[in-house]
């Protein structure tokens, strides 16, 4: 890519445009309409497709539940490194589809992903829009928030679009996929997606939701291209640097997702000590029940504790739901303690 080609991208409006939704909800289909429409526009615009961009190893652990366990730690850093990536590029176009030498992601996907955007020197304007639509899941807003972050650090447009399906005919889909995914995986995310709510998330003004258990129509296409010009006329400025407020605001809420889960773990031991005592367990047998369940809590406190304050993004516009996040960090203690139970009767059947 000329120099010359590439300054004009910087000095372009731009816009991230977030497709999130089950699997098989049909965004990749959304991506190409969109991609064909905004070429007929004259814009420059390409997809994000975080599935070509990630090895598929790390692909195994995006279903582990990130509070509470370290193996999702590897599936995160995967996803930040897309993002890396995109900033990269926004901040020196001319750099092209070079990768940080640390690059996580697939660097023959992001090469096809950023040449999606060259055209032939002198058939686009300098203030042609630029268009990236990030292709994935987001089933968390967490996940979400973390490219409204970049939008607003460079000053970008941004927009979500939730492909609604239903699950049946996500999974009818995927089965007839070359590479299907689980079905459990699908099935699992039902429980964790958490689709854009702008009553809740001020930050998720700008979304909209497509009814995609049929095919798409040229009035669901339209109605996307609506929102991502209103996105580019309506560009977000920088955030103040409040850091000392935030970070004040995320041990508060820590607290409180510690102590609710500490509460909740509290009931589940007692249920545990009740059960084995239903089942005629030992006294001997109880103490060590009673010892293991209690050194599992803290150890569950102290991880929970920890990966909140370090990796749960966290800002004032960002409410975060206490309530959900300590049911599905109290589900996983939940799986251990039974686990120690079932040892426990187990050993002295």
């Amino acid at each position: 890519m000329a120099a010359k080609e590439a300054g004009s991208v910087a000095q372009a409006p731009a816009c991230l445009c977030v497709l999130c939704g089950l699997p098989a909800a049909g965004k990749s289909t959304l991506a190409r309409r969109v991609l064909s429409t905004a070429a007929q526009l004259g814009w420059r615009a390409t997809v994000v497709p975080y599935d070509d961009l990630i090895p598929e190893d790390a692909f195994r652990t995006r279903v582990v539940e990130e509070i509470t366990n370290p193996a999702h730690t590897e599936w995160k850093s995967h996803r930040q490194a897309v993002l890396q990536c995109l900033e990269q590029f926004l901040k020196n176009p001319k750099v092209f589809a070079e990768l940080p030498s640390s690059s996580q992601i697939n660097s023959t996907a992001w090469e096809k992903c950023i040449q999606a955007l060259q055209q032939p020197e002198g058939l686009k304007s300098d203030r042609a829009p630029l268009l990236f639509m990030l292709d994935d899941n987001f089933y968390y807003p967490s996940m979400r928030y973390e490219v409204c972050q970049l939008a607003r650090k460079y000053s970008l447009g941004f927009c979500q679009v939730y492909l609604q399906c239903d699950v049946e005919s996500c999974i009818s889909r995927n089965q007839n996929r070359s590479q299907p995914i689980p079905t459990e995986v699908i099935l699992d995310m039902v429980k964790r997606l958490e689709f854009p709510n702008p009553q809740k998330n001020s930050w998720e003004m700008s979304s909209i939701s497509l009814n995609t258990t049929d095919d798409l129509s040229e009035s669901d296409i339209q109605r996307v291209m609506e929102l991502i010009s209103s996105a580019l006329r309506n560009l977000l400025s920088p955030a103040e640097d409040n850091t000392e407020q935030k970070e004040a605001d995320r041990l508060k809420c820590a607290t409180s997702v510690v102590h609710q889960a500490d509460q909740a773990c509290r009931r589940l031991i007692s249920e545990a000590m009740k059960t084995a005592r239903e089942n005629h367990v030992p006294s001997e047998h109880m103490k060590s029940l009673a010892a293991q369940l209690n050194e599992s809590k803290a150890t569950f406190l102290h991880d929970l504790r920890k990966q909140f304050l370090q990796e749960v993004p966290f800002s004032q516009e960002e409410e975060i739901d206490v309530e959900r996040v300590v049911k599905r960090a109290v589900d996983i203690f939940d799986d251990r303690k039974k686990e120690i139970l079932s040892r426990i009767i187990n050993d002295i059947v």
